[in-house]
């Protein structure tokens, strides 16, 4: 699945366009190396997202075309988040 689509089927963003504009700007990391928006989203991949000064990390849990809203947040774990240091 599409890097841009996963974060918005999980959740993570809420809309893909976001996701894209966040992919195209550098600020979207797959396994610490700047990732595209048409990346292929595997399992154990880490998404590192950058948010103003904000850092949040998730690790890939399951990839999913489609998710609930509760099934979502089972899609990833957080392992991480805060200020850049």
């Amino acid at each position: 699945m599409r890097l841009d689509k996963y974060l918005k089927v999980s959740r993570i963003i809420k809309r893909r366009t976001i996701a894209n504009e966040a992919c195209d700007a550098g600020r979207v990391l797959v396994n610490n190396k700047v990732a595209r928006a048409s990346y292929d989203v595997k399992v154990n991949d880490v998404i590192e997202i950058h948010f103003g000064s904000n850092v949040a990390r998730y690790q890939v849990v399951n990839v999913a075309e489609h998710a609930t809203k509760d099934s979502a947040g089972e899609m990833y774990r957080v392992i991480g988040s805060g200020d850049k240091q």
